[in-house]
């Protein structure tokens, strides 16, 4: 499988979208976690299966949470680039990818 690179902000991202869920719901939070790990394993597995987003990227949803891995391949791994809420601040990670 594909190596994955992190940008430096993702995780700032996740840790922040977790710590709402766990002030919520532990489940919930923990759940979440599992679903985003499930996505880097699909994405490693098969990254063209998802379909081309913006500014070279492509995207993975998660399932049942608002948020949606964004992501490009490389030639020697897949960075993620943001792991974005769905209706928040669309766009903001676009700075990230360098042209």
């Amino acid at each position: 499988m594909t190596l994955l690179r992190f940008h430096s902000e993702v995780k700032a991202e996740v840790k922040a979208a977790f710590d709402r869920y766990w002030e919520e719901s532990q489940p919930a939070a923990l759940n979440f976690n599992l679903e985003l790990d499930a996505a880097y394993w699909k994405l490693r597995k098969s990254p063209r299966l998802y379909p081309q987003y913006l500014h070279g990227t492509r995207r993975v949803l998660l399932d049942r949470y608002p948020y949606f891995v964004v992501f490009r391949e490389l030639d020697d791994a897949i960075q993620i680039i943001a792991v974005a809420h769905a209706k928040r601040r669309p766009g903001y990670w676009k700075k990230r990818v360098k042209h």
